[in-house]
């Protein structure tokens, strides 16, 4: 009788939860509406260093110390003070630095929302217990097969008692990402992989994999029959936006998207472990400025700048986030 109580006040605890989360994300979205010169979603790379080695990765190394708690407190300041609605910890491996918690602190102390990229390998049930207390709202995984081989670690094998974890003891909530691409040997490993997250009752949905500039690897057609019925089984919020990204449509049948606008380094900011601002995790070194230098003025330029690399970028993120200005404001300055 005990146990069943304690599951159903975890369970109403959770449905809470998740309605103050959703309040909170319909006030971003209203506000981005609303106002143009704010980040929406800033990704901010607390380590560069990973865990893993998965060969179609261009965004870590095996060697990087942890940023430092004090920059990064002074960085997710600076980001507030921006107005940035999102702050996703990605990298590298974020959980691999040791202050981690206290950065998720420090971000819901702004009232922003927070975010986790993680491959999942070091959540155990306390990490998970932590991560709620830090009040962490996100928590994404990407898992790229079923079993590992030597393009990538991040398999279905591994991760799978990780995705029971979660969805018994998380408060945030879950998606867990399958990819598409030219590295990825078997498709339809992407089915099985979101078939098992919603067995889970988590959110799933599907990416393509880029090269190193972020731009598009033609898909095969059964590569993109895979692709459709993945995405046909996103349910969620993040899910629905899958669906019905019409970028990434585009990209699927391999078409240029030459009519949208990248709102990089102004509705989106990729802050690097040296804090300086870029366009996205495949173009560092453009704007390059470092943050605490970044002004207003940097965003309503960025905002108007049309990215040469747009027609076939495949970065989901920052499709989704230009979703919200695509009804206003072409670009009529020029990058590269």
């Amino acid at each position: 009788m005990e146990s069943v109580v304690i599951r159903r006040a975890s369970t109403l605890r959770r449905k809470w939860l998740t309605l103050r989360r959703k309040v909170r994300e319909i006030r971003m979205v209203a506000y981005g509406l609303a106002h143009r010169d704010h980040p929406i979603l800033v990704h901010l790379i607390p380590i560069r260093r990973c865990n893993l080695s998965c060969t179609y990765c261009n965004e870590f190394d095996d060697h990087s110390p942890p940023v430092p708690t004090h920059d990064l407190f002074s960085r997710i300041d600076r980001l507030a003070g921006l107005g940035a609605s999102i702050v996703t910890l990605s990298g590298g491996e974020p959980m691999m630095h040791p202050d981690l918690d206290d950065v998720i602190r420090r971000i819901r102390k702004h009232g922003m929302i927070a975010g986790l990229l993680t491959n999942g390998y070091y959540l155990t049930q306390d990490r998970i217990r932590r991560l709620n207390e830090a009040g962490l709202d996100h928590l994404q995984i990407s898992v790229d097969n079923v079993q590992p081989d030597d393009v990538s670690k991040k398999s279905l094998k591994v991760l799978d008692k990780k995705l029971a974890m979660l969805a018994e003891h998380a408060d945030f909530h879950i998606n867990i990402n399958s990819v598409l691409g030219a590295k990825i040997r078997r498709a339809e490993d992407a089915l099985t992989v979101a078939r098992r997250a919603q067995e889970y009752g988590l959110a799933t949905t599907v990416g393509i994999i880029h090269d190193g500039s972020g731009q598009l690897r033609p898909l095969s057609p059964h590569q993109k029959s895979i692709f459709e019925q993945v995405r046909d089984l996103g349910k969620s919020s993040f899910g629905r936006i899958n669906k019905y990204n019409p970028f990434q449509d585009h990209l699927v049948k391999g078409k240029p998207n030459r009519w949208w606008w990248c709102r990089a380094g102004a509705r989106y900011l990729y802050v690097c472990e040296d804090g300086l601002v870029h366009y996205c995790s495949q173009q560092r070194g453009h704007p390059a400025i470092p943050l605490e230098q970044y002004t207003r003025k940097d965003i309503r330029r960025e905002y108007m700048t049309e990215k040469g690399c747009a027609p076939y970028c495949t970065i989901s993120c920052v499709h989704q986030v230009s979703i919200i200005d695509r009804w206003r404001d072409r670009q009529t300055l020029h990058f590269g």
